[in-house]
């Protein structure tokens, strides 16, 4: 019988559906240049989807920021190659930001067309919300293209609800009640 891996908190080795295996666990410094460099495999839509506009490049300022997160208000997760930061391509991020309010977080999703489709938005998703119940946040938000019908269709499933955003054409915030029981 072959002994149980046993790995830090938050880090999980995931087999999706077409046999390909990730880790997820929290971004790391050393994950700055893989998101370079995999950020040209993303399609122009992908990347629209996620940052709310048209980016050529992750820049290295950019990729610094996004890897070196406060964990006492933010918390940010990849799926990658079961391999060493640095070296691991990045298929999926999520991240989640408390608001200076204490009380409302955002959270943003991206998962690469390469590895779409099979259930990792929604697993990270559920991350996320765990992590943000953890520092006793109320409401967990985004904002979601309204033409982003799988995104949408995806808080919809976990209980999160539309809100109207009348300075946002274009745009649909969707929102989770923290403070409401967890379905799961």
């Amino acid at each position: 019988m072959a002994a149980r891996e046993r790995l830090p908190p938050w880090h999980e080795r995931q087999r999706l559906p077409n046999g390909r295996e990730l880790l997820i666990r929290p971004i790391r410094p050393e994950d700055a240049e893989p998101l370079r460099a995999g950020f040209g495999l993303l399609q122009p839509d992908e990347v629209r989807q996620r940052f709310l506009y048209a980016l050529k490049e992750l820049t290295p300022e950019m990729a610094e920021r996004f890897t070196r997160i406060n964990p006492k208000t933010e918390f940010a997760l990849v799926a990658a190659e079961p391999l060493p930061p640095g070296e691991a391509l990045v298929g999926a991020v999520a991240r989640v930001a408390i608001d200076d309010n204490g009380k409302d977080a955002e959270f943003a999703i991206l998962v690469s067309h390469f590895i779409a489709n099979m259930g990792l938005g929604r697993y990270l998703m559920t991350r996320l919300v765990k992590w943000a119940r953890g520092k006793k946040v109320e409401r967990i938000y985004g904002d979601v293209f309204e033409h982003n019908h799988a995104m949408i269709a995806l808080a919809q499933s976990l209980g999160f609800e539309r809100e109207f955003q009348q300075d946002a054409p274009g745009l649909i915030r969707v929102s989770l009640d923290l403070r409401k029981p967890s379905p799961d």
